[in-house]
């Protein structure tokens, strides 16, 4: 039994920045530093961080006054913002770039005098904290069906975002629902889909049909890992999903050749050395890194904290 390792995997360059800031905040100003939201969606790298001192909530109501607070890689809207600035709290802003991108494109188009479709998951933090961008004129849609329902018939001026970690081929297929359906649409100058969702999936599509079965190392609340299942899963290989190595059930590589291995944008290399730690126990003689993408994408910490090292 052999493993190949999709490349790139694991996390991104938002990833990398989120948890930075939350741990110089910590360093800066001491426990307890209040997270909004959890800071990535990834188990182990939430609760390394709570062990250090991070207390993660939900609303802005449970941060007591005077505290410092951080916001998640997913973004928040502008209810939040507001909420965090009348409680007079210290804000430190780890949302994405690259949804802060999509933040300021709908802010345009809104200005603009456009109405706004955003394709995205329902309750997912990244998708409220855009759609939360303006009170009206926003709309959503999760999949082509919905296309036909939404409520914009009359617009004369349409435009439509995304939400960062969507599948790419799901993405596309919607984009095409909604230009038939409103030939004028206008989109992003930019595909909103982000580099390393981007890249991880196309990883993953040459990886695949390399192999008898493919293992996602992801928490199950992650967009971007779920997406990665799904790619391999819709070009007929099995897939799985796990949080960690312990999750990893025998039979599903019984009687396999060749397993993938991938992982999703915030999930953490020290995961994937255990899942595959935990192959090799199980039989498997030998590891190959495929040929992938090189990244070398970083992003600036807020300049508050970027003197604290």
């Amino acid at each position: 039994m052999d493993v190949l390792l999709a490349n790139p995997r694991g996390f991104c360059a938002g990833v990398e920045r989120a948890i930075e800031i939350v741990e110089r905040a910590l360093e800066a100003h001491g426990a307890p530093i209040y997270v909004r939201h959890e800071i990535v969606h990834n188990k182990y790298v939430v609760d390394d961080l709570r062990r250090k001192g991070a207390v993660f909530v939900e609303e802005l109501a449970e941060v007591p006054a005077g505290s410092t607070v951080i916001f998640s890689a997913h973004g928040v809207s502008k209810a939040v913002r507001a909420e965090a600035e009348a409680r007079g709290l210290r804000v430190f802003d780890a949302t994405c770039p690259l949804v802060t991108k999509v933040h300021v494109e709908v802010a345009k188009m809104l200005r603009e005098g456009y109405e706004i479709v955003m394709i995205g998951h329902r309750g997912h933090p990244e998708a409220e904290g855009t759609m939360g961008q303006s009170k009206d004129r926003m709309h959503l849609v999760e999949t082509v069906e919905g296309v036909a329902g939404l409520p914009v018939g009359g617009a004369e001026k349409l435009a439509y975002v995304t939400q960062t970690t969507l599948s790419v081929d799901d993405a596309e297929r919607i984009v095409a629902a909604l230009k038939r359906r409103f030939p004028k649409i206008r989109g992003p100058k930019k595909d909103d889909i982000c580099y390393a969702t981007q890249n991880r999936q196309d990883a993953v599509k040459f990886m695949a049909p390399r192999c008898d079965v493919v293992i996602v190392v992801g928490s199950p609340n992650s967009s971007n890992s779920n997406r990665l299942r799904e790619v391999a899963e819709n070009m007929g290989v099995e897939a799985y999903m796990v949080d960690s190595a312990d999750e990893l059930r025998p039979e599903w590589i019984e009687g396999k050749a060749r397993i993938g291995v991938t992982a999703g944008a915030s999930a953490p290399e020290v995961l994937v050395n255990a899942l595959i730690e935990r192959l090799q126990e199980l039989g498997a003689k030998n590891v190959r890194p495929l040929q992938g993408t090189a990244e070398h994408v970083t992003f600036a910490l807020p300049r508050a904290l970027a003197k604290t090292r």
